[in-house]
């Protein structure tokens, strides 16, 4: 039965996607569109079982060690202080919004800063996917949202141990462990890069040997992944990274080419499909009007908080929307601290159904959203391999 279920998920992967492309959307918006359809939520054919989420893991992650692997470094060093104040603007009115929000449906302070936290968290995967297929994912833009989007969720990850700790003193955790082990892990980070630069000149020539160095690179994009699990930063972080230190080498292109194969054949549909699959109608009926309202807050705390810091930081008005819509998708990061949340007490279940519907709308609308606010041009070759 696994098997079909796989077969049928790639399957309808390539048909929303092909569909998608079809009315001009990127095909990531067919992919999760589908997974809704064909999930619980609609018509049940299949239902997510822990080989299937595993899978989509591995989707995620090697999307993000792509981006890594496009990243330009220079370009990424430039937009250093802006990428800083476009993740703190994306943290500050997010929280701020979420408590007012709060506020009006009298839950309680610490609940409001807790719904602000999980909004800070942008699921990049959703943007670099979409810039992918535009061929913007390069642009000084794509490179802002990439940076913006590694500080807001070590922010918020410092900043959801503050608030657990508040709430919940014995679950909360040590504050400065938090900060020492995400400060350990780009000091590794770091190491590394010196360290695996320079073996890949000493043995350029064994490596270079056939596909040794696809095997290399996914060892290596996995084993930065993990590391970044175990310190506390998100996994995609440490195969972001992965490939930001690969593509200093000289096989960055052909590692790219033949990832980009492995992924998008079979991983990557499946994580998009995933997140259809996430979606549970039942039970929003009645917080529809406070998740209507958590979701706008989320959409336009984002728009002002990185879009407004992006114009300030010097990007033209386009440029600063374009980043702006960038950073709303909220997806895995912000379902892994909502379980969290849960799990300990500190929300309920209608703060949970209503996260859900903030991950369903903002993941849904901002394909669409960006693409519309790019200007329309060819796609490369790499996004025309995508439907």
């Amino acid at each position: 039965m696994f098997l079909l279920e796989i077969a049928l998920i790639l399957f309808f992967a390539k048909v929303g996607g092909f569909i998608s492309k079809k009315l001009k959307q990127p095909a990531v918006l067919g992919e999760i569109i589908v997974g809704i359809f064909i999930g619980p939520a609609v018509f049940g054919f299949i239902h997510p079982n822990d080989t299937i989420l595993h899978m989509s893991d591995i989707g995620v992650i090697l999307l993000m060690f792509m981006a890594g692997l496009e990243t330009d470094l220079e370009e990424m060093k430039k937009s250093g202080k802006a990428a800083t104040m476009v993740a703190i603007g994306g943290v500050i009115v997010p929280i701020v919004l979420a408590v007012i929000v709060t506020h009006f449906f009298d839950i309680g302070l610490m609940e409001g800063i807790f719904i602000g936290v999980i909004s800070c968290a942008t699921s990049v995967s959703i943007s670099v996917q979409t810039l992918k297929e535009m061929g913007h994912l390069n642009t000084k833009q794509g490179i802002t949202i990439l940076s913006a989007a590694i500080i807001d969720d070590i922010l918020g990850i410092i900043l959801l141990t503050l608030v657990i700790a508040a709430i919940k003193p014995a679950a909360g955790g040590n504050i400065f462990l938090v900060i020492g082990k995400i400060v350990l892990f780009f000091i590794i980070v770091m190491a590394i890069a010196f360290a695996f630069l320079k073996f890949i000149g000493k043995h350029s020539n064994i490596l270079a040997t056939g596909d040794r160095i696809i095997t290399f690179s996914l060892i290596f994009c996995l084993a930065l992944a993990f590391v970044a699990e175990e310190l506390g930063v998100a996994a995609v972080t440490g195969a972001y990274f992965a490939g930001v230190i690969l593509s200093q080498t000289p096989y960055q292109d052909k590692i790219s080419y033949q990832i980009q194969n492995i992924a998008y054949s079979i991983f990557t549909p499946i994580f998009f499909v995933s997140i259809g699959f996430q979606v549970q109608f039942a039970g929003m009926s009645h917080v529809l009007l406070f998740g209507l309202a958590t979701v706008v807050a989320a959409v336009i705390g984002k728009l002002i908080g990185c879009g407004f810091t992006a114009h300030m930081n010097g990007f033209s008005f386009q440029e600063a929307l374009q980043i702006g819509i960038g950073m709303i998708p909220r997806a895995e990061v912000a379902l892994i601290v909502t379980n969290l949340g849960l799990s300990l007490g500190v929300i309920n279940q209608d703060i949970f159904t209503t996260v859900i519907l903030m991950v369903v709308v903002t993941t849904l609308i901002t394909p669409p959203l960006l693409k519309a606010s790019f200007p329309q041009k060819k796609s490369l070759v790499l996004g025309e391999n995508l439907g």
